[in-house]
């Protein structure tokens, strides 16, 4: 087992209730060097679901399905485990990719038989949101426009489901496929009935794009935001939350989900502290969005 409140630093383990109670979700790749494979699951996840539920988080993002399950265990104990620690599940990033022979016929129903399995697995974890988290840049806009019908059909079988299914970018979305933006063409060729984007907002920064103007341009398409930075979370001062917050109800904001992939301390637990403490703080983050 580790030594969770030795890792945090002392006082960090210690729970947020003289602050301002907020809705938000941590995206549990944070924690891969601590729970992030079945075996660092089964040994950890105890005490880090736990710390992170004392920093004020209230939902958490898993970033590990395969074969049906979450973290090496059952959809239905991964969700026991998390509202043991008192959050609850919200979202999952996985996906499966199209093959060559699928994107030069247009047909994808071997991919989704894939769909329907992941798609039954997150539904008995209690999953409101599945979001693809990645995808290549397509060497044509017809391998794009196929993505996009692909995308609208796993939307489609979520719904059908009771779920939401969401499309996470980086920052190559927003260069061009032949004389179009990756990112405005998906925009425009998914159906907002079946397919959100979860705008990262760092990643849009780092690729020269500003989330805010998205947001206008593409009014409530952006149900879930990850709110991510350099580093910890208004740490850089490259993100401007303050607007992107602002914003939030022309995005369609219904949830956020906080990321942070490094950070000054090099341990992820005293990151995701200073991100939740400023993020607590912050006079712009409402409550709930719901």
């Amino acid at each position: 087992m580790i030594a969770v409140c030795g890792m945090v630093s002392a006082g960090c383990c210690q729970n947020t209730e003289d602050a301002m109670k907020k809705e938000m979700a941590v995206q549990l790749y944070s924690v891969r060097d601590l729970i992030g494979n079945a075996d660092l699951y089964a040994q950890n996840h105890v005490e880090v679901l736990k710390a992170i539920a004392d920093m004020g988080y209230t939902a958490v993002e898993a970033a590990s399905y395969a074969d049906g399950l979450l973290y090496g265990v059952t959809p239905e104990q991964f969700k026991a485990d998390v509202e043991a620690a008192g959050m609850k599940v919200l979202s999952s990033h996985t996906s499966k990719g199209l093959s060559q022979a699928e994107l030069e016929s247009g047909d994808f129903s071997e991919s989704l038989k894939w769909w329907d399995q992941a798609i039954a697995a997150h539904k008995a974890a209690g999953m409101k949101y599945i979001v693809c988290p990645y995808m290549s840049v397509p060497e044509t806009l017809k391998d794009l426009k196929t993505y996009c019908e692909y995308y609208n059909e796993i939307g489609r079988r979520c719904k059908a489901a009771g779920m939401s299914f969401g499309y996470h970018n980086h920052s190559h979305e927003f260069q061009k496929v032949e004389d179009q933006v990756m990112m405005e063409y998906m925009l425009e060729n998914t159906d907002p009935e079946l397919v959100f984007f979860q705008m990262d907002v760092y990643w849009a920064v780092y690729g020269h794009a500003s989330p805010v103007e998205y947001f206008n341009k593409y009014p409530g398409r952006c149900k879930v935001l990850h709110i991510k930075d350099a580093k910890e979370i208004g740490q850089s001062g490259m993100v401007g939350f303050d607007a992107i917050f602002n914003s939030a109800e022309i995005a369609g904001v219904k949830d956020f989900i906080v990321e942070v992939e490094g950070c000054r301390h090099e341990q992820a637990l005293p990151g995701l502290k200073v991100s939740a403490d400023y993020l607590l703080s912050a006079p712009f983050v409402k409550p709930a969005y719901n």
